[in-house]
């Protein structure tokens, strides 16, 4: 009896005969050396949208904090438990990156739930619905706009977060004050999954725009 489901045995198989074997003197590197990655990408659980795959990265190169629906909470040193805070934390402090990318995605779960009024929660804890009440006021003002239709609700919410994100980014006083000092820099991107297409945010306008692969 296998202790892991055998499509993972089988995938791990194919790695360590494929990238494993074509990388392991990288992979012993970083084993010895620790890791040093320059960029942190706060992404969505979403199976669909994993950001090594999406940029191609190899070992090392990203470091990947990933929850439901790629939110940042604002700064709230207040004892309780926050796991992308933490991560977010080590990332800045001791990793040191350069860069912070908040890549959404289009039909993003957690938006469509933050979008329906009728929804119910999975669980007694209801820790969806708690989670994405940071976007709830967001949520409200997009549901109002009738002139929308469900899609581009949607669509709107999933950028609309991703700036949110990058603002609560900035309440944290270690992004604040390397930003600042021209030693950190916030990125915004959306990932559409039906076409492959990633936007990138302006960060001066907000607005998104399509990357060219030309």
């Amino acid at each position: 009896m296998s202790h892991l489901p055998e499509t993972l045995l089988a995938g791990y198989r194919n790695f360590m005969t494929g990238r494993y074997a074509a990388e392991t003197d990288r992979y012993k590197s970083l084993a010895r050396e620790g890791q040093s990655p320059e960029t942190l990408v706060i992404a969505c659980c979403d199976s669909r949208a994993a950001p090594e795959t999406i940029f191609d990265s190899g070992p090392g190169e990203l470091f990947v904090v990933r929850n439901v629906a790629n939110l940042v909470p604002p700064y709230s040193p207040d004892g309780e438990f926050h796991s992308t805070s933490a991560a977010l934390e080590f990332a800045v402090q001791a990793l040191k990156v350069k860069n912070i990318v908040v890549m959404g995605h289009g039909r993003c779960g957690g938006i469509r739930s933050a979008l329906d009024p009728n929804s119910t929660p999975l669980s007694p804890g209801d820790f969806i619905g708690k989670w994405m009440s940071l976007v709830a006021p967001a949520a409200e003002t997009v549901t109002s706009n009738t002139m929308m239709t469900q899609a581009e609700r949607q669509t709107a919410l999933e950028r609309i977060s991703i700036r949110y994100s990058i603002a609560n980014l900035r309440t944290f006083p270690c992004v604040k004050i390397l930003e600042q000092k021209g030693r950190l820099e916030l990125f915004g991107a959306w990932f559409d999954i039906s076409a492959g297409e990633l936007w990138v945010m302006d960060r001066e306008t907000g607005d998104f725009e399509r990357t060219s692969i030309a």
